[in-house]
């Protein structure tokens, strides 16, 4: 299914909560893109998108996959990668970004200590950018109202160049 979209997956260094961030003009985006699980790590699943990744990629992080062990164990299993784009975040805060060469344009995505950002089908990088920008600046928010922030920045910056349809919030952490 093409879930065009932008996500934010990230952790927060503080609590060690993890969560996802996702606006698209895909309906319902928010049951097909983010996964989270606390103590282990967050996925965000789009263009193309594969749902296996998000069930496969926390598994293999859970298991001490580094970011990268995860990008080559989907690369192994998934003959459409390059259609298909996702980020994630481990516990430890370690994040990737994977935009395949078939994806949308405008797509692509940026990651970093803690968070990883990205695209498809944008009004242009300046999307990601203002979601980076956003989270890196408000780091005295809350966690969920931080990545609701980079959100709306992003949306803000032009978003999904096709509209706006529907977002999601999943944030999971330790009780």
């Amino acid at each position: 299914m093409v879930v065009a979209t932008f996500s934010l997956v990230a952790q927060d260094p503080e609590t060690g909560d993890l969560g996802v961030a996702v606006a698209s003009k895909f309906l319902a985006v928010g049951s097909v893109v983010p996964f989270a699980r606390a103590g282990v790590g967050a996925i965000a699943t789009q263009s193309y998108a594969n749902p296996r990744f998000g069930p496969q990629g926390l598994a293999l992080l859970e298991q001490g996959a580094s970011p990268e062990g995860v990008l080559e164990a989907f690369r192994r299993t998934d003959p459409g990668l390059e259609r298909r784009q996702f980020g994630l975040v481990s516990a430890r805060g370690e994040a990737l970004t994977f935009t395949g060469g078939e994806c949308h344009p405008w797509a692509g995505g940026r990651a970093g200590k803690g968070f990883a950002a990205q695209g498809n089908l944008l009004a242009g990088p300046q999307v990601v950018e203002a979601m980076v920008e956003t989270f890196l600046q408000e780091e005295r928010v809350p966690f969920p109202e931080r990545l609701l922030l980079a959100l709306k920045a992003g949306e803000e910056a032009g978003g999904d160049k096709r509209g706006k349809q529907s977002a999601a919030l999943l944030v999971v952490g330790a009780v």
